[in-house]
Formats: structure tokens, sequence, C-alpha cells
């Protein structure tokens, strides 16, 4: 039997924030079977955690397809290895992925569960926007950038970014993985910036709350700001916080997390 779990990531209550699946396996899976069960589970990303002689390897699928990065699912894969008692609250979640080694540290008790994610960041360049970029936002950008991942794009407001109504059609035509919009929060808000991201060509027309953004966004801000640690506020219709801190070339991701479901899957439905 292959335990699997749902666990609300950037949230420190349930049903709110980003929901993943967490998958841990005893062993590396077959690719094929990942991909359906991601596609079962139905939703932004399902997260395979395989314990290896060395630490444990960790894979993200979306019903559509493995992606490269994924903070959300991430952070859920290592609050299930400590929730279930596979590591200790003070051993650190070591995963070698696609992106490299990525790790997770769990606050000290009263730190209102807030773990730290170390990931690469991943700045925007500045670029031209296509067409299909201005038609499917239906506005023109204050700033347009790309990273090897994603369109950053940046607008007026934060009541833009609350209030655009995408044609998935046309953002799902673009090249790369998706679009990140985001502007400066409000005055007087408890986040320093606001950002919604968009992934049709995944499967995903709007994702909830996504940490791999957050690559892109803390430098693009911490730029603008001329702040090292800020707040990003998702502003999707679950919503959630991202705590942003740049070292280097990495960023630091802070994020809460809650257990909704425990599992397993089936016999017959293994690979």
């Amino acid at each position: 039997m292959i335990p699997i779990y749902i666990v609300d990531a950037f949230s420190d209550t349930a049903f709110r924030g980003n929901p993943a699946a967490v998958c841990l396996l005893e062993k590396p899976a077959d690719e094929k079977w990942m991909q359906q069960v991601a596609a079962e589970m139905n939703l932004s990303e399902t997260a395979f955690v395989a314990q290896t002689t060395d630490g444990y390897e960790l894979r993200w699928f979306t019903p559509a397809a493995e992606v490269a990065l994924c903070g959300h699912a991430t952070l859920a894969a290592a609050f299930a290895l400590w929730e279930s008692g596979r590591l200790q609250p003070s051993e650190q979640a070591a995963f070698k992925t696609k992106s490299g080694l990525l790790t997770v540290v769990k606050g000290s008790e009263g730190s209102g569960g807030w773990m730290r994610m170390d990931f690469p960041a991943e700045p925007p360049v500045p670029v031209q926007a296509p067409e299909a970029l201005i038609q499917g936002l239906g506005l023109i950008p204050r700033y347009t950038g790309k990273n090897r991942f994603d369109y950053v794009v940046e607008v007026d407001s934060e009541r833009t970014v609350r209030e655009l109504k995408p044609d998935w059609q046309l953002l799902g035509s673009l090249d790369g993985r998706g679009v990140i919009i985001t502007a400066k929060a409000n005055s007087g808000s408890h986040c320093d910036f606001v950002s919604r991201a968009f992934f049709p060509k995944l499967g995903v027309n709007e994702d909830p709350v996504t940490g791999s953004a957050h690559c892109a966004l803390a430098p693009y801000w911490s730029r603008r700001l001329r702040k090292e640690q800020l707040t990003g506020y998702q502003a999707s219709a679950r919503g959630g916080y991202v705590g942003t801190e740049l070292s280097g070339d990495r960023v630091l991701l802070s994020g809460q997390a809650v257990m909704v479901l425990q599992g397993q899957l089936a016999e017959g439905t293994g690979q």
C-alpha cells in the first residue's frame, strides 16, 4: 500500500493556500504511472517522494505534465515527511530534483508553523511582450520579462491583478510554462506585492499559490523596492502568503501548511 496525502501549502487554515498531493514511495517509480496518479488526483501538482540510499528524490507532476520546479508541492512533501514521522522536526528535508538540491527546514516551536525552503533565484530579463500575451491579458503591461519558465508581467495596480480575466487559450499558446502577473501591494497591506499565476498549457488555468513564481518575483521586487526580505500575496480565490528573502543566487521561501487528507492508494493501483 502506498501512502498518499493532501496538504494545503502556504496556508495555516484548511481549504486555503494551494493543495498538493504527496505520494511517499519506497523507491523511484515509473514515469507513466506517476503521470496517471497525478491525473487521478487532479490537483495542480502531485509530488512523488522516493527514498534513496542517500536521501530523497522528488518529482512533480501536474494532471498533464511533469514540471522542473514546484514550490508548494515541495513544501507539502517536507511537511508530509515530518507529519508521518519519516523525518524528525529537527531534521532538514533534502530533495534531489530536476532543479538541483532543494532543502526545507522547519521553524522552531513558536514560529507559527512556518517552514523555509532554499530555492534557486529565477530573475526575469526584459523582453518584448508577444501579441498573444497582450491580447490574452487584455492590457498593455508596465513591464514584461521572462525567465527559463515563465513570463513575468507587472501591471499598474493591485486592483488590476485581482480583477483580471485572462483568455486561457491565448495564454496557453505562448512559449514557456506560464504567465505571472504582479503589482505593488496597496498601501497598508500585510504584504509588499501581489500576484497571480496562470499555467493553461499544463492543465492548470490558475494556480492558487505558486512557490516557484516567487523565485522570479523575489529578485524582481527586491530590486524595485530595495528590500531583501519581502512578503508576497498570491491573490487567487484561495489565496496565500509567501515570505521571500534573497541570498545570493538563491531565494529563501517561507510558508505554512495544513494536512487535509491521509490515505493509501488501493491495492492494484501501485506501480
